[in-house]
C-alpha cells in the first residue's frame, strides 16, 4: 500500500481516502460481504468544495467526547488529556464542532441541522470576532457525515442508512432518499466504471456459488 502525502485541505484528504477505500473494495480487502453496495456508497463522494480551508494546518485533538477536558470545582479548565489521536487538520476540520455537541438522534436520522449546543459554540466564535469559524461550525454537518460514512461498518446497515441519507442531502445529491431508487440510479450512473463491472461480476459468482452450495445441502 502506497504512503499518502500530507494534505492541505479537507476536500483533498477525503477524496484520497475514498479512492483508497474503493481500491480496497475492488481488491476484495474490504467490504467483502457487500462489495457493490460499498462501492456505490463511496463512488459519488468527494464533493467538498464549499469548505472554508486556507491551506494552513492546525492542531486537532480528535478525541471529542468531552471527557478529555479537566476542570476544577468552579469549572475552570485545568488541563486536557488523551492526546494520542491528535493530528494536524485543515481549518474546516480543526474548528468544526466536536461530536459531543451533536444531537445524536437527529444526526443518525439524517437531519442536517445544528444542535443548540453547536449554535452556542458558533456564537462564541462570532463573539470573539471570528465569523469565519462560526460559519465552519454552522456548516459542520457535512464534514461530520463524511467522517462517519467513509469506511463505516456496514454490518450495522440500518444504522448506516440514516447517516448516508443525511450525507446525500448535505451534498445536494437528493433530498428524498429511497434506498432501492438510489441504488438503481447509482448503478445506471456508474455502469461504465470498469471497477463496478468487476464487482458486479464477482457478486454474481458469489451468489451462484452460494445457491449451488444450498442445493447440494
Amino acid at each position: 500500500m502506497k504512503a499518502l502525502r500530507p494534505f492541505l485541505s479537507t476536500e483533498e484528504y477525503f477524496t484520497t481516502q475514498i479512492e483508497l477505500i474503493l481500491d480496497l473494495i475492488v481488491r476484495q480487502e474490504s467490504y467483502i460481504d457487500r462489495p457493490v453496495d460499498a462501492f456505490l456508497i463511496h463512488r459519488p463522494a468527494g464533493l467538498l468544495t464549499q469548505l472554508s480551508d486556507d491551506g494552513k494546518s492546525y492542531l486537532k485533538h480528535a478525541d471529542e467526547k468531552g471527557d478529555q477536558i479537566l476542570v476544577d470545582d468552579e469549572f475552570n479548565i485545568t488541563g486536557i488529556i488523551d492526546w494520542e489521536w491528535s493530528h494536524t487538520d485543515s481549518k474546516s476540520g480543526a474548528f468544526n464542532s466536536p461530536i459531543v455537541l451533536l444531537s445524536v438522534a437527529d444526526f443518525y436520522e439524517g437531519k442536517n441541522s445544528i444542535s443548540e449546543d453547536e449554535n452556542f459554540f458558533a456564537k462564541c466564535f462570532e463573539a470573539k470576532r471570528h465569523p469565519d469559524l462560526g460559519t465552519i461550525v454552522r456548516n459542520g454537518w457535512l464534514i461530520h457525515r463524511f467522517r462517519f460514512c467513509c469506511g463505516y461498518d456496514l454490518q450495522d446497515w440500518e444504522g448506516f442508512l440514516g447517516l448516508f441519507a443525511g450525507l446525500l442531502r448535505a451534498m445536494g445529491i437528493t433530498s428524498d432518499f429511497h434506498l432501492e431508487m438510489w441504488k438503481a440510479e447509482a448503478l445506471e450512473r456508474f455502469k461504465d466504471d470498469h471497477r463496478l463491472q468487476q464487482l458486479i461480476e464477482l457478486n454474481n459468482r458469489m451468489d451462484h456459488a452460494s445457491l449451488a452450495k444450498s442445493i447440494q445441502v
